[in-house]
């Protein structure tokens, strides 16, 4: 199967302020954007995939330095989401640190980085950006809307928020809101970066200095939630990384210590710590049945779409159980509702990885999309780049 090729990101300003959950507004911003495939005739064909906690714009393609998208084994010519098929948009939330407006961007108040002053963003909140990004395309109404994880979040949020323009809905290892245990991870992880020395109350840019141990801490917790034990086990097992035991309390001594410490330092180089904050806080908020007393088939009675869950067995951090409370909510609506729960070794990211079971899913339901949209007679080919 082919990749959409090389993909130029685009950028997309807004000057009227963004009405924010919280009360306060975000002043003018940009949002960074990929797309993918051509729009058909009837502009009928557009598929908005929403982005995970350290995930971005670029789903799909090589960009600019030839790293794939984070879904690229999903999206292309051919692939289960296919490009010559459907027209694909991949957009980068506010708040994050992969080009829209996020913490390390001037305040227009006061010309410095926003850093902690950067307003606290929701779910919902990315969802209205994305709303005006598609009315700026000539979007009316999507064929569909994607994510896992978090982005999956933001998929059954659109169905709210915005029940009259998504026909079809995708939401993949997600969950209708975090378990207190989930809501413990991210707050140990956001205490590792805020009691980092280089912190400085959020503004460490002004300092030049990147509060890394934190962030390193915080990545290595995270990691270990989205593998399951098996996968780990078969990985890693108890295998040393050198012949003979050092006896030591500081070095590595397992090769799972060594993966997470490569894995901490990988991210430590490439994420914002206000960005962490945020994300993670938007993903302790979310919680659509909150409004309606803790009753999720009240939350989702306005959905118009049709939607499809996934789940994966060995999955604890968005465990099964999490997509079948979605799935009842939906039911007791008379929804029209797909429920595929996939016996898949890795853990919470299996959603992000090749599953042949998986991947038939979301090819089957696609192609079913294609032929109610009318998106099989779309022009064939054709990278992302242009909107």
């Amino acid at each position: 199967m082919a990749s959409v090729g090389r993909v130029t990101p685009q950028q997309m300003h807004f000057a009227e302020p963004l009405p924010l959950q919280s009360g306060a507004r975000l002043a003018g911003y940009t949002l960074v954007y990929e797309t993918y495939g051509k729009m058909n005739a009837d502009r009928r064909n557009a598929v908005l995939v929403c982005h995970a906690l350290n995930a971005s714009h670029h789903v799909a393609g090589l960009d600019a330095d030839g790293q794939p998208g984070w879904w690229d084994n999903l999206v292309g010519p051919g692939k289960p989401l296919d490009t010559t098929r459907f027209f694909v948009i991949g957009v980068n939330n506010p708040g994050s640190c992969f080009g829209s407006t996020g913490p390390m961007h001037p305040d227009p108040a006061t010309g410095q980085p926003y850093g902690a002053d950067f307003p606290v963003v929701t779910v919902e909140d990315w969802v209205d950006a994305q709303a005006r990004l598609l009315d700026r395309l000539g979007i009316d109404q999507l064929a569909a809307v994607l994510g896992g994880s978090l982005g999956g979040m933001q998929a059954l949020a659109w169905t709210l928020r915005y029940p009259q323009r998504v026909r079809h809905c995708i939401a993949v290892a997600t969950a209708p809101n975090l378990t207190a245990q989930n809501i413990a991870f991210n707050e140990v992880a956001r205490r590792a970066i805020v009691t980092d020395p280089d912190f400085h109350g959020g503004h460490f840019y002004r300092h030049g200095v990147v509060p890394a141990r934190g962030l390193r801490v915080a990545r290595m917790l995270g990691h270990i939630t989205y593998l399951s034990d098996d996968s780990m086990e078969a990985k890693f097992g108890r295998r040393l990384r050198d012949d003979a035991l050092a006896y030591t309390t500081q070095d590595i001594e397992f090769q799972i210590e060594s993966y997470l410490r490569h894995q901490g330092e990988k991210f430590a180089g490439y994420f914002d710590a206000n960005t962490y904050l945020l994300i993670t806080r938007a993903l302790d908020y979310f919680d659509p049945a909150r409004a309606h007393g803790g009753d999720l088939a009240a939350a989702f009675a306005p959905a118009r779409a049709s939607f499809l869950l996934v789940s994966f067995t060995t999955d604890w951090r968005f465990a099964p159980a999490r997509s079948r409370e979605i799935v009842k909510a939906l039911v007791d609506n008379r929804h029209r509702v797909s429920y595929a729960e996939i016996d898949a070794p890795h853990g919470h990211d299996a959603f992000l990885l090749d599953d042949a079971r998986y991947h038939e899913v979301m090819r089957a339901y696609f192609g079913n999309v294609a032929r109610e949209c009318g998106a099989s007679l779309a022009p064939a080919g054709g990278a992302g780049g242009a909107a």
